[in-house]
């Protein structure tokens, strides 16, 4: 039987609510190849996860190990190690890899069918669409379970061209981009959003990847997915329905890449798709290089700021630092420079008080200020 004849559409992303999970992501866990694993453990919306294979960091407690505050989810082994942990088969099986090429090696694979193996339905984020592979069509078919192909675009009949229904949003809309790939443009649109909803602010995120629609985003689109002429129109698309469905006070739109990446060219497309009037940077000021890229040397937080307000009609609001490699002290005095130097708020979103993200925009919208519940502290 031919590859062709075995493929299949990719199974609707709609797993229930509270369904467990296992998370795949042998030797990167912690590192920028494993955002996905990493974002898992720090928000999931959709799945109850319940620990985190790789056998490299085996031992640790994940959120211990990320961010200094154990949250009870153990990084184990080996997948049989984790349904021992279980107590029972858990539901799901999830890819958290996200290397540049998107593709499995054949070690990865080995463990993903062990997984439909024991019956796990497999969520792969990666730009190797399983369901279009043979082996684990079969597997899935023998073993009764589902493959979600979370990268895989709808049919280019069902994409969206700009349409200038964006013109039509009139809330403010923030987005996040930064000054390299994997550097938490997403962990701080999360943290942003949860920071305004708690404060009275009515916040909604739309996605622009994977890991965002594994998590259980409501909007979004994986848009290095996507044919480049659909990018904008998909982007406004899922601003325009965030607009409409939520009625929000404001929408974060999360960045993919860095504008000034030679080889990620999203940061572009949502800039033009969702026109946002305000935008924070993120930024790592330890790293030297471009995380997969080391022949190309990292951007200042000021020049990313000087394209990004050359490209677009917007303005950079504010900074948020990665501390990744760097001291106390060494972030405090990183702070302290680029606000000085920047002449803008900038601040550490895992670190320091949620209410300093609020405040950032806060001061961008003013209006904002008096749907603000001022006697919440976050």
């Amino acid at each position: 039987m031919s590859m062709s004849s075995l493929s299949r559409p990719a199974v609707p992303f709609a797993p229930p609510t509270g369904s467990t999970a296992v998370v795949y992501c042998e030797g990167q866990f912690g590192e920028q190849d494993g955002k996905t694993a990493n974002g898992l453990v720090r928000h999931s919306e959709k799945y109850e996860v319940l620990s985190v294979i790789d056998s490299v960091r085996a031992g640790v407690d994940s959120g211990q190990f990320l961010d200094g505050t154990a949250n009870g989810i153990p990084v184990l082994a080996s997948l049989a190690e984790s349904v021992a942990h279980a107590g029972r088969v858990p539901d799901h099986l999830i890819c958290g890899l996200a290397p540049a090429d998107g593709l499995l090696s054949d070690e990865q694979r080995i463990v993903l069918l062990d997984g439909i193996a024991r019956g796990m339905h497999i969520v792969n984020g990666l730009h190797e669409f399983l369901n279009d592979d043979a082996e684990f069509v079969a597997a899935a078919v023998i073993a009764g379970v589902t493959i979600t192909d979370v990268r895989r675009p709808k049919a280019k009949r069902d994409l969206h061209l700009f349409s200038g229904r964006i013109f039509d949003v009139t809330c403010p809309r923030i987005a996040v981009l930064g000054t390299d790939g994997a550097i938490g443009k997403r962990t701080t649109a999360t943290l942003l959003v949860q920071a305004l909803t708690a404060r009275g602010i009515r916040a909604v995120m739309v996605g622009t990847g994977q890991t965002t629609l594994i998590q259980g985003g409501k909007y979004g689109v994986a848009l290095d997915a996507l044919v480049p002429q659909f990018c904008s129109g998909e982007v406004e698309h899922q601003v325009v329905a965030a607009f409409e469905g939520e009625d929000p006070d404001v929408i974060v739109v999360e960045g993919q890449g860095a504008l000034s990446h030679p080889a990620y060219l999203t940061s572009a497309h949502i800039l033009r798709g969702s026109r946002p009037d305000a935008v924070i940077v993120q930024h790592a000021p330890k790293r030297r290089v471009l995380g997969d890229f080391p022949m190309m040397p990292m951007p200042t937080a000021a020049s990313e700021i000087a394209l990004i307000e050359a490209f677009a009609a917007t303005r950079v609001i504010g900074v948020t630092i990665n501390h990744e490699g760097m001291t106390a002290a060494e972030l405090a005095d990183a702070i302290a420079d680029h606000r000085s130097r920047l002449g803008l708020p900038v601040t550490d979103p895992l670190t320091r008080p949620a209410s300093e993200l609020v405040d950032m925009v806060l001061a961008a919208f003013p209006a904002l200020a008096a749907t603000a519940d001022t006697t919440t502290s976050v």
